[in-house]
């Protein structure tokens, strides 16, 4: 018995130094200067295989639809506006009423919608809460650069939505938008990726975009357009990129979205109660992106080219303006506004509006091949 046994630990013994050997050893070795000659040390290293312990872990991305809109939710309302019937009560005692999308966007009771959404500016106002409470409401304003409309209600603690950096929203992001257009309170949802952005689409309304109207919009196709104007577009963080809006064509409706960055500007003059302040130009213009430049050889990558189709003056520069007043011409191109260069991020309608009707400002403009300083008062 002592033999077999001691015979067992040999064996054991010799097994496990044959393998010592071949996975460490005989690698170490083949890898000098003085055995790397031996071919059988070599073959010896080829076969050994190493292998790296590896864990998978899984990342769970939520994209539950629920958990994003419950963020914004409630802070949807829906906007009442409505008008007494003029005609005799007995034949028609029912009153003119429209039912549209609108957000909280301060906790002491502003609401913010589109113009398409309200009946008329010279309607009555009641906006429902996501708690079913209908409070009256008075129109502060709407904004003629934007195009969105403001509504306040004696309120305070309110939710309110969060607003992203548009700046940095990707296209092909994953947003959803929110509707509330029926007249019993009914969030509604589309999910779908953001389209695009067009720098040089205006609200203009027209082929060419006016110094009055903001440029620069988000494209997203929305299914039932109509009832997410005046509504929000939101990431998947829950946080507001967007808002829809509407414009007529020729087809029918037009839908887009204002990007955040635009709004927050435009929201920071409605707090201030300052909407009726701003200011005014009055020229039609091209938006001289890249492809213009190429192709009429100018040095330069931005701008915006005061045109008209049809090569009228009167067209293209508005009568009694503080464009006519300073002197622009059709065919100037306006390069930057107080230094501050015209580009995509920055367009001229964007710059003019920081400013305020009765400011001066300085225009850098291309006249005949020569650059001259314009002063404007607005």
């Amino acid at each position: 018995m002592k033999k077999i046994f001691l015979g067992l630990i040999i064996i054991f013994l010799g097994g496990l130094g044959g393998i010592l050997a071949e996975h460490f050893l005989f690698p170490y070795l083949s890898a000098t200067t003085l055995f790397s000659k031996y071919e059988f040390l070599k073959k010896a290293s080829q076969n050994v295989t190493i292998i790296n312990k590896t864990e998978q872990v899984v990342v769970k991305e939520e994209f539950s639809i629920e958990k994003i809109i419950n963020q914004v939710s409630s802070s949807m309302v829906n906007v009442i506006s409505y008008a007494e019937n003029s005609k005799d009560k007995k034949t028609n005692p029912a009153p003119l009423m429209k039912n549209g999308t609108g957000t909280i966007v301060t906790s002491d009771g502003i609401i913010m919608t589109y113009v398409s959404v309200i009946l008329s500016q010279d309607a009555r106002y009641k906006i429902m809460l996501s708690d079913g409470t209908v409070k009256d409401a008075e129109l502060l304003g709407i904004d003629n650069y934007s195009q969105l409309a403001f509504l306040k209600i004696e309120a305070n603690n309110l939710p309110t939505i969060s607003f992203a950096n548009s700046a940095d929203t990707k296209i092909g992001e994953k947003i959803v938008a929110v509707g509330n257009n029926t007249p019993d309170y009914s969030n509604f949802y589309f999910a779908n990726i953001l389209g695009g952005f067009d720098a040089q689409a205006s609200l203009s309304g027209n082929a060419l975009a006016s110094s009055e109207k903001l440029e620069g919009l988000f494209r997203t196709s929305l299914f039932d357009g109509e009832a997410y104007v005046g509504g929000p577009i939101v990431d998947y963080l829950g946080q507001v990129i967007g808002i829809v809006g509407s414009s007529e064509n020729g087809s029918g409706k037009n839908f887009f979205q204002i990007p955040s960055n635009k709004v927050k500007v435009v929201l920071d003059r409605a707090i201030r109660k300052d909407l009726e302040s701003a200011p005014y130009l009055g020229i039609y213009f091209l938006p001289a992106a890249k492809t213009y430049f190429a192709l009429n050889k100018v040095p330069r990558g931005n701008g915006a080219l005061i045109y008209s189709a049809s090569g009228q003056q009167g067209l293209a520069v508005i009568a009694n303006s503080p464009a006519q007043k300073a002197g622009l011409k059709i065919g100037d191109l306006i390069t930057a506004i107080n230094e501050q260069e015209i580009n995509q991020e920055k367009t001229l309608p964007d710059l003019l509006y920081q400013y305020k009707k009765g400011d001066n400002i300085e225009l850098t403009v291309i006249r005949n091949d020569q650059e001259q300083k314009i002063k404007v008062q607005l």
